[in-house]
């Protein structure tokens, strides 16, 4: 089924709107995933260069860890053994047999225990230092992949994916829109998402290298202004480009909104508000054509 209709005439609804801005927030859920993964798939893609200081610093490691959770078994058995001759050593002197004997036991179950001890504080000590030093090696492998080539392609590769976000948005908005398209609002969601992008990509590279904060209010409100003085100039330029061909439609001048159905004009060649030829041959087959219309009603050009 198709949607063209007039546009010019045909206001948007509300719930066209409400779409349009659900629309938008999927797409910019979308787009900024894609914008935060980036550094990591480019980390990935990159991941072959020289590793093995860090495989090597992660491997002592791991080995260190097992030796730490090895000697804190031991040391609980010794633990355990130690209790246990306790014990028995209590039992020696209320019956007043074998003390000396469970004396020894228990003597030398403790120098076990102290000595396995003092293996699980090493082993803590060389696990703390070997992950001290793996955590050097990832930090070291992670500023590596962040410098360098890798950081100008994850710049690269979100400018190229915004710009060609921006461009095909407002391509599809334009061919919309000479169609007459109701799908026109959906569009500019998506316009309106890649200018979102835009503005988080200027922010967070441009914040790298200079603070909006020391800039000063008055910088600042340049900064707005220029902006805000663009923006009008292109609605302008988008209004210029627009006015004539719908006022045609409705019948006035192209020119000043005269009226020329109302004072039955509507086929002199001139305006009676501004007195300019609203009547002018074609280029194609030199026809009368109407200044301003879409197409030749003669031989149909554009």
């Amino acid at each position: 089924m198709s949607t063209r209709v007039d546009t010019e005439e045909i206001a948007t609804t509300r719930s066209e709107r409400v779409l349009a801005v659900v629309l938008a927030l999927f797409l910019l859920v979308g787009t900024v995933w894609f914008y935060v993964q980036v550094p990591e798939w480019v980390d990935d893609a990159l991941s072959q260069g020289d590793t093995s200081s860090l495989n090597a610093a992660e491997s002592i490691e791991n080995e260190k860890d097992e030796a730490r959770w090895a000697a804190e078994s031991a040391r609980d058995d010794a633990q355990a053994a130690l209790n246990l001759e306790r014990e028995e050593y209590k039992v020696a002197l209320q019956e007043g047999s074998g003390v000396a004997e469970a004396r020894a036991d228990y003597d030398e179950a403790k120098v076990e225990y102290n000595r396995r001890q003092a293996e699980l504080k090493q082993a803590n000590a060389e696990w703390d230092a070997a992950s001290q030093k793996a955590d050097e090696a990832r930090a070291h492998q992670e500023r590596a992949s962040r410098s360098g080539s890798s950081a100008w392609l994850v710049a690269g590769i979100r400018l190229v994916f915004i710009a060609g976000w921006m461009v095909g948005a407002y391509q599809l908005l334009a061919w919309l829109r000479r169609r007459e398209s109701r799908y026109v609002t959906l569009v500019y969601s998506g316009a309106i998402v890649g200018a979102v992008m835009a503005l988080v990509f200027a922010v967070d590279y441009i914040t790298d290298y200079i603070d909006p904060l020391d800039l000063g209010p008055f910088v600042l409100s340049a900064i707005g202004v220029v902006a805000t003085v663009i923006a009008f100039r292109v609605l302008q330029r988008y209004l210029a480009a627009r006015l004539p061909g719908r006022r045609v439609r409705k019948g006035e001048c192209p020119f000043c909104g005269f009226p020329l159905r109302e004072a039955g004009l509507a086929d002199g060649p001139h305006c009676g508000g501004c007195g300019r030829d609203v009547v002018a041959p074609c280029s194609t087959c030199h026809a009368p054509r109407r200044v301003g219309s879409s197409f030749c009603a003669r031989c149909g050009t554009a």
